[in-house]
């Protein structure tokens, strides 16, 4: 069984603050996301600033999750796959 990968999600800076709870927050736009990126059958789990992955992710998969989350300029400043 291999580790399990980790994506780092770093934010804008408007959504740095406590409250916006990064990935968990309950805008409405991040719940969509969120809910697209559960879709992908090797995600894990979700937590404020990473998404985990199976270590039997694809790198295909892992790079169009990340090539996703970049296209999201309004949340995310950089993505970092760990």
């Amino acid at each position: 069984m291999t580790a399990p990968r980790t994506i780092r999600v770093l934010f804008q800076k408007e959504w740095l603050a406590a409250e916006r709870r990064g990935l968990l927050a309950p805008d409405p736009r991040v719940r969509t996301l969120c809910r697209v990126l559960v879709t992908y059958p090797e995600v894990r789990h979700i937590v404020p600033d990473r998404i985990s992955l199976e270590g039997s992710a694809e790198s295909r998969t892992l790079e169009t999750i990340v090539r996703f989350l970049e296209r999201q300029a309004w949340l995310v400043k950089s993505v970092v796959l760990e």
